[in-house]
C-alpha cells in the first residue's frame, strides 16, 4: 500500500471536457503558476465521443494560496469557457460514505476492514441495513448502525429517511454492500454518480433467486461479479470493475456461492477504492478508470 498523503499540500485534479488543443497546457501552466508538483498524472481521449479526460495528483508548496478553496477558485478561472466537469480536492481527506447492505455480510466486511487498516481512504460514519442482523459487526469496528425497515407500505417513508440521512451526515457516496432493496427511480436520479453497487455477473443468465444453484446446474466454468453506478436501470449502470475465478465441475452450489462472495468483495473494494481516489469518470453509459 502506498504512504498515506500529504494532509493539506497534496490534492487530486480530476476533470472532462470536449476535446481541444490545449487541456494539458492549460493543466500544466495552472500547476506551474502555483508551484505544483506532479506526483502522479492520467488521461484519456475518447475519439468516439471527442470528449478528453484527466486525472492530476499533485503537490504544492505550503503558503496563502495553497488552500484547497484558493486552488478551486484559480482553477475555475482555468475551467471557464472550456466546458469542464471537474472536481480538485484534498488527496488526503476521506469521503464520506454510507455503507448499506441486508444480511449477507462479506462485503460489509471487506470494506470495514480495509478501512479500518488505511487501505480505503474513506470515512464512514453510518451503516444502514433493512434488517438488524449485521449490528454486531457494525459495533465490532465502532461504526454506528441504523435499522431502516423496508416494506410494502413502509419503502416511500424508508427512501425519505435514507435521503435525510444523506444530507444530514454530508454523504458523498452510497455502497450497496449487498443492500438487496431496489431504490426508487427518484432516490437513484438524488443519487446519480455516488452510489455503487455490486452484483454476480450472471445476469442476465440466471435472473431471480439461487443464481449460484443456476449456474451449478448449468455447468459453469467462469464465477465473477460486477460493480456499478446506481440508475434507475436495475444493474445496468456505468461498470467501474469486473472480475472472474476459473471454477471447475468439482465445486457444489455452497462452494461457487464461496466463491463468488470472495470476487464480489474484492470487486467492490477496488471500485470504492478508485471512487474514493477520484478516479472514476462516467461517461455516457460508461466509465473511464484513470489509474
Amino acid at each position: 500500500m502506498s504512504p498515506r498523503p500529504d494532509s493539506g499540500r497534496e490534492y487530486v485534479l480530476t476533470f472532462s471536457c470536449p476535446d481541444r488543443p490545449g487541456l494539458v497546457h492549460a493543466v500544466s501552466a495552472f500547476l506551474l503558476r502555483h508551484g505544483g508538483n506532479i506526483l502522479e498524472s492520467q488521461q484519456f481521449n475518447d475519439p468516439e465521443r471527442a470528449h478528453f479526460f484527466m486525472r492530476v495528483q499533485f503537490t504544492v508548496p505550503e503558503g496563502p494560496g495553497s488552500s484547497a478553496e484558493a486552488l478551486r477558485a484559480a482553477f475555475a478561472r482555468v475551467a471557464e469557457g472550456r466546458g469542464m466537469s471537474w472536481e480538485l480536492s484534498g488527496a488526503a481527506v476521506p469521503k464520506r460514505t454510507l455503507l448499506m447492505v441486508s444480511r449477507y455480510s462479506h462485503c460489509l466486511s471487506d470494506l470495514l476492514s480495509r478501512t479500518s487498516t488505511g487501505e480505503l481512504n474513506i470515512d464512514v460514519p453510518l451503516i444502514v441495513s433493512n434488517h438488524p442482523d449485521l449490528a454486531g459487526l457494525a459495533r465490532s469496528y465502532g461504526v454506528p448502525f441504523r435499522h431502516i425497515p423496508v416494506g410494502p407500505d413502509t419503502k416511500e417513508r424508508a427512501e425519505a429517511e435514507l435521503r435525510a440521512v444523506v444530507e444530514d451526515l454530508g454523504i458523498e457516496t452510497v455502497v450497496l454492500a449487498r443492500y438487496m432493496q431496489i431504490l426508487s427511480d427518484d432516490l437513484c436520479k438524488h443519487l446519480e454518480g455516488r452510489a455503487i453497487n455490486i452484483h454476480h455477473s450472471f445476469l442476465p443468465s440466471f435472473k431471480g433467486a439461487r443464481p449460484y444453484a443456476q449456474a451449478h446446474e448449468r455447468g459453469v466454468k467462469l464465477v465473477g461479479a460486477t460493480a456499478h453506478f446506481v440508475t434507475g436501470d436495475l444493474d445496468e449502470g456505468p461498470i467501474i470493475e469486473q472480475d472472474v475465478v476459473r471454477v471447475g465441475h468439482a465445486l457444489g452450489p455452497a462452494d461457487l456461492v464461496a466463491v463468488g462472495r470472495d470476487v464480489e468483495a474484492t470487486v467492490l473494494a477496488r471500485a470504492v477504492r478508485w471512487h474514493a481516489e477520484n478516479r472514476v469518470v462516467v461517461n455516457g453509459k460508461r466509465t473511464v478508470v484513470l489509474r
